[in-house]
């Protein structure tokens, strides 16, 4: 991963500002004084085989799973006793925005928070996201030097946080959802992205600029999204010739490229260019799934975000603007409904939760809408792991737990096979090795995340 020079210089300051009161939480890494051994009373280390496990001892070294044993394991000052817990790999949300969360000073907030103050915010979201038992996210729409540089301090191990795959700025085409609106021309000016585009090439200089800039993946609006106060609908923004243009130029360069999508007609013409991931995919239909099936791409359905912003519409106080409101009564109660039909389809599904619309920390939420939708706890799982693994292209690092594997994983009371909601009640979580939360007691209080 790369980054440029303002971001790098970002994650330093940050590292400077807040070292001091973030070292705690760094524990030392299983493997900095020789190997580790996780006991585990029952341990899921393969999701796609669903095979639980009795009396295992995981052995973790140098961040990376090295063995996996029969019986309870270990020198008694090397080992993890997690011997009545249930332990499964970190979990992966394929969707969040770590920068900030939505609400009624959204407009207000843009023109004056700074990159840097989008980035502290960062430190404190990738913080919860990671204790709620999240060891990956991919951030799909932020602020380039913020993203870049919150990414990158982590990686460097000087924050807490995730594992983050980061898009930075998402590219939209002029006018369309990610553009801006609702502000005087000069204050547009001011406060515009270089994150537009029109035209096929000028969408393929786009795509590469923002790969230069340090994107691990790139995130276009291929339709109208329900947040913005645009009232231009929600289907196909992007022309067929810009859509096969930005997928060809990110695939030449190694990147991924996952699309917002609502309707079905922006939802095809994005797979048809050979798109990897629909985002949302509300209006998808019969066409849409053949399309999927062949192609192979990867749904994130975020139903958490469908709920949440159905809740914000069917409140009368409501902070959403007209437009947005519409839209979010339309969309938010359909997305269920959705999921049901496409993984009875057989639809690939992936999670991610769209965090940032939701709070984050809240993220294992989208497991129970997930078995709302028909998917068993056991599947619902697999979309967190050994399929969110796949669709981000890291299926041979992160999302079971075996030999060579990343020392990514989390414990939790009772059996999730049987009551998905107990993860939202995350009681150790462990990242390259790194212990970030250790039989900590979990409460549930008014106006706290659980």
């Amino acid at each position: 991963m790369t980054a440029s020079g303002p971001a790098r210089a970002l994650a330093a300051w940050l590292a400077l500002a807040m070292g001091v009161a973030l070292a705690p939480a760094l524990a030392t890494p299983a493997g900095r004084d020789g190997p580790r051994y996780v006991h585990a009373g029952r341990l899921l280390a393969d999701p796609a085989d669903g095979r639980v496990l009795a009396r295992m001892t995981v052995v973790v070294d140098g961040g990376r799973v090295v063995a996996l044993r029969e019986g309870f394991v270990g020198p008694p000052d090397q080992v993890i006793d997690l011997s009545d817990r249930f332990v499964l790999p970190g979990l992966i949300d394929s969707h969040v925005h770590l920068g900030h969360e939505n609400g009624p000073d959204d407009k207000l907030l843009r023109t004056v928070r700074t990159p840097a103050d989008l980035a502290i915010n960062g430190v404190r979201f990738a913080r919860r996201t990671l204790e709620a038992g999240f060891t990956t996210v991919a951030d799909l729409g932020a602020e380039n030097e913020a993203i870049f540089a919150l990414r990158d301090g982590i990686a460097a191990g000087k924050l807490p946080g995730p594992r983050i795959l980061a898009a930075g700025n998402v590219l939209s085409p002029h006018g369309g959802e990610g553009d801006l609106f609702g502000y005087r021309d000069d204050v547009t000016r001011a406060l515009q992205r270089p994150n537009l585009c029109s035209g096929a090439d000028d969408c393929r200089r786009l795509v590469r600029q923002q790969v230069q800039r340090g994107a691990d993946l790139i995130k276009i609006v291929a339709t109208g999204a329900v947040l913005s106060d645009a009232d231009a609908g929600v289907d196909q923004q992007f022309t067929d010739a810009e859509l096969q243009a930005i997928v060809e130029a990110a695939h030449a360069l190694g990147r991924r490229v996952t699309a917002h999508a609502h309707g079905a007609a922006g939802i095809d013409a994005f797979l048809r260019a050979g798109g990897d991931a629909i985002e949302h995919g509300t209006w998808l239909d019969d066409g849409s799934v053949v399309l999927f099936k062949r192609s192979g791409a990867w749904l994130v359905p975020t139903l958490l975000a469908g709920e949440t912003v159905a809740g914000w519409a069917a409140d009368p106080a409501s902070f959403l603007s007209p437009a947005a409101k519409a839209k979010a009564a339309s969309v938010g109660p359909a997305m269920l409904a959705m999921a049901r039909r496409a993984h009875a389809a057989g639809v690939p599904i992936a999670f991610g939760t769209d965090s940032g619309v939701s709070r984050h920390g809240d993220n294992a939420r989208e497991f129970g809408l997930l078995v709302a939708a028909g998917l068993t706890p056991l599947e619902a799982i697999r979309t967190a792991t050994v399929n969110a693994a796949a669709h981000l292209g890291l299926a041979d690092q992160i999302g079971r737990l075996a030999p060579g594997m990343a020392a990514d994983l989390i414990a939790v009371d009772g059996d999730p096979l049987e009551d998905v909601d107990v993860l939202r009640r995350v009681r150790f979580v462990m990242k390259a090795g790194v212990i970030h939360k250790h039989h900590q007691e979990v409460t549930c209080e008014a106006g706290e995340f659980c």
